[in-house]
This record gives structure tokens, sequence and C-alpha cells, in this order.
């Protein structure tokens, strides 16, 4: 429809039809006309009997005002005055010619153009029968006439002749062809009329609104789904934009819908890969337990018996010291592994957020003051009470501070606030900040470390990630706008309590 619009916009016409333009002229339109032309037709010949019939009666009418006078010069014998009489009818200008015939047919007196006997005609016999006057068209030297016969009587009433007023055939069909012109050209104006008053009816009223509609349909398929059509228009367009918007916030709400249940797809494949992931690495971490706890823990031993016997010069203490700093690494890494791995959340209980943060910093104290760092802690009085596994928090905060301790910080700062429903916990540093070219969520994935081989696993933060997930928290990680690194666990107040099954 769009290809045969008759307007490209809201002023510029354009020669062609649209379809209902063209059911507007088929059925609307042409019926219409025809029904004038065929009105105009039945006027005209109206008219033209009419006209006809005028034409006639005027000679009719001659033909009774000179029928009695020259019936009495006819009886008198007296031609001139007959010829005088025919004469008479010219005064009106409409008169070809007159005769006057005896009741055989033969002409005894004639004015103007005129037939010269009738003998060879019926029309003799019919007045002498009918005594009735007669109207014939006949064709002489070329020319088309129309005749008026009337008898004429004498005192006795006898037909003693008979009377032939004649006028051009062609006065009757000029009579009423200036009338036909006029009809025609005016019935020819109407259609135009018309024609243009259903166009630029359709277009104002009906075709612009949809032109308009189809204008948003096309934005629509361009992509624009946002778009809505304007509800202008007559009652049915508008009714029609109406059900496209409709159908538009219905197919946005599906897209919305789907859109939303894919997210949900893809949580539950990346927490489906996680929880594949973890089973893999919690059962590489069993093996890795099994079969080195007991070897580091026979080494470890022996060494510390080796210590304690007193026997050992400086240089077999030094590497007896470097033997046993290797073992507890290795514990060390075996024990963050099952950490990574143990199931979230055994136990759920209500904890205080300063006693949390007082028993982390005193299982850490040993390793700031062999580091040479300084803690301290901001933890306002009066902190709502909170749902979470306490040793699991604990071992977040371990893991952060020792982080922190890592990234060569000299202070340390644990922080605690609440606000209406979260409580968060952000330790500071002031150490050199987050690696370039590294952000948040790669350093919280497994085993990624940019520290040297051998000085790092690269689960700390990977285990505080998992810590915030189980407690249905959330974990950030970003440079401080005073230098350094801070690392921020937000946790909810209200998340519910769970007890470790039996």
């Amino acid at each position: 429809m769009s290809k045969n619009n008759p307007f490209t916009n809201n002023t510029a016409f354009r020669w062609r039809i649209s379809g209902l333009q063209r059911t507007l002229l088929l059925f609307v339109v042409l019926p219409l006309v025809l029904l004038t032309a065929f009105g105009i037709r039945l006027g005209l010949e109206q008219a033209n009997q009419y006209q006809e019939q005028r034409l006639k009666n005027d000679l009719e009418l001659l033909g009774r005002a000179i029928s009695i006078p020259i019936g009495d010069a006819v009886n008198r014998g007296d031609m001139e005055a007959v010829a005088v009489a025919l004469r008479s009818v010219f005064v009106l200008g409409e008169v070809y010619g007159a005769s006057v015939f005896d009741v055989d047919g033969n002409r005894i007196a004639a004015a103007g153009f005129a037939v010269k006997d009738l003998t060879a005609t019926t029309i003799p016999a019919r007045i002498r029968f009918t005594g009735e006057s007669q109207e014939a068209f006949s064709r002489v030297d070329g020319r088309r006439l129309f005749s008026h016969f009337l008898p004429v009587f004498d005192t006795g009433g006898q037909i003693r002749g008979l009377i032939q007023i004649s006028r051009r055939a062609s006065d009757f069909d000029r009579a009423l062809q200036q009338f036909t012109v006029i009809a025609w050209v005016g019935w020819g104006l109407f259609s135009l009329v018309i024609l243009a008053s259903v166009l630029l009816g359709h277009y104002g009223g009906v075709g612009r609104y949809v032109d308009n509609l189809l204008a948003h349909m096309k934005r629509v398929k361009d992509g624009e789904l946002s778009h809505r059509a304007a509800l202008n228009g007559p009652q049915e367009v508008a009714s029609l934009a109406l059900g496209l918007n409709r159908m538009l916030d219905s197919i946005e709400a599906a897209h919305r819908s789907l859109d939303a249940h894919r997210e949900a797809e893809t949580r539950l494949l990346a927490q489906l890969k996680d929880n594949e992931k973890m089973a893999a690495i919690g059962s590489m971490a069993r093996g890795i337990a099994h079969e080195l706890g007991a070897p580091l823990s026979v080494i470890d031993g022996r060494a510390r018996r080796l210590e304690r016997s007193g026997s050992l010069n400086a240089q077999q203490q030094h590497n007896l010291n470097g033997i046993r700093a290797q073992v507890q690494r290795l514990t060390r890494t075996v024990r963050q592994l099952l950490d990574y791995c143990r199931p979230a959340a055994t136990q759920t209980r209500l904890l205080h957020a300063g006693q949390v943060i007082a028993d982390a910093s005193a299982a850490m104290a040993p390793e700031l003051e062999a580091g040479g760092c300084r803690l301290s802690r901001q933890v306002p009085s009066g902190l709502p009470p909170f749902a979470a596994d306490a040793g699991r928090l604990e071992l977040a905060l371990l893991n952060l501070l020792r982080n922190a301790l890592q990234a060569g910080a000299s202070h340390i700062e644990i922080a605690a606030a609440a606000s209406e429903d979260l409580l968060t916990i952000c330790v500071r540093d002031n150490g050199p900040g987050l690696p370039k070219g590294h952000d948040a969520t790669t350093l919280t994935e497994p085993f990624f470390t940019t520290k040297s081989p051998g000085e790092g696993t690269g689960l700390g933060l990977a285990i505080v990630q998992a810590v915030a997930d189980e407690q249905g928290g959330t974990f950030t990680l970003a440079n401080h706008g005073q230098g350094g690194c801070e690392a921020c666990l937000v946790l909810p107040l209200n998340h519910a309590l769970k007890e470790v099954p039996a």
C-alpha cells in the first residue's frame, strides 16, 4: 500500500492510486458518475422531446392561424389572398416553406421552399380519410425537412385541400445542441469535482493517517521496537494504531521475559560450571590432602625432633628451618584448597561484627607482627547482629588481611558500617593498589595470581568471593581514593538462619 499512496508525505502529491482509493473510485465515484450521466441522458431525451413537440406545436398553431383565411380564399378562388396568407407565416422567421395543395396533392400555391406535389405520397389520402393533421419528414433537393399538414375545409365542412408548413429538420437538432453541450460539460466538471473531492477527502480524512501509521510501522521494522504509533485520525485508524501499540507492548514484554529466562539460564549454566569446577577441585584437594597430609606430618615431626636434639650446627639448623618452612607452605596450600572447596554455609548463627573482626585480627596478629605491619580497627558500637557462618566469615577476613599484608602494606585498616539492611566490612591498605591491567573479576578467579611462582596459590580472593556468595552478599575490590587497595565484603542483615543437617 505504501507504494500506491497518493501522497508521499503530508504536502507532496503523487499521481498514484492506493487500493482503498481504487475501491472508492470503483464502488462510489463510478456509480455516481454513471447515474448522473444516465440522468443527464434521460433529461436530454425529455428536453429533446419537449423541444421537438414545442416546435411542432408552433407549426400547428401557424397552420391553424392561416387555415381559415386560406380556406375562404380557396373557396372564393382568390389565389392572391392565398399567397398573402402563405407569406404571412414567414413573419416568425422559423418557417422554411409553405404550400397549399388540392385534395389530390397537386400544389396550387407556394411560398418559400416547398415540394411541387404530393400525389406520390399517402398524405392526401390520410387527410381525406381521417380529417386530421399529419406530420412527416422528407428530403427535398438534398434538404431534410419536417412538414406539418392541415386540411382546408369549405363552408360545408368538406375538405377542399391541405396546407403544408415546412421547416428544416436540423432546426430540431440545433435547438438542443447548445443545451446538450452545456449539460455534458457540466457533467464532466461535476465528475472531476467528485473525483477530486473523493481523493482529497480520502487523504485528508484517512489517507494521511494511514501513511503516518505506515511510517510508524516502518520505524518499528527498522529496529525501533520502543517506538509507538500516535493515536490520531479516524476511530478505525486510531484503533489500528492502538492495536499495533498493544502488540508491540506484548512483544516487548515477551522479549523481556525471554531475556530474563536467558539470563537465568546463563546464571544456572555458570553456576553449574562453577559447581563442576568446585567438584573437580574438591576431588583434587581431597586427593592432595590424603596423599600429602601424612608425609608432610611425618617430615615436620622429624624436623622438630632434630631441632630439639640440640646437636645441629648453624648450617644444619638453617637447612632444617628451610625444610620446615617449605612443609608449612605446602600445608597452607592444601588447607586453602580445602577451604575453597568446603561446602557453603555449614552452620549459620547470629554474629556481631565487632567480635568477628576481633577474632580475625587476633588470628592474624603473629603474621602482622612478623611483617612489620600495623593494624587499626574502625568498628562503631551498636552494629546490628547478622546471620552468617562464623568460621567461613573469619576465613574470608583472614584472607583479606593476608592479601593486604602480602601486597606490601605497612598499615592496614579494617572498618565496619551498617545501613538499613546491609553490613559492610572493608579492609584498606596503603600498598601499591590493584595490579594494572587486571580488574576485580580477574583477580577473584581461582588460581589466578600476580605473585611470583611459589609465593601464592591464587585462592585467597577466590575464597572471599565464594564466602560472599554463600552468605548472600557481594565482594568488591578497587583502588582507594587516598592510595592503596580497598576490599569490601557486603552482607545482608536479614540473611536467613540455616542449621547444618544431621
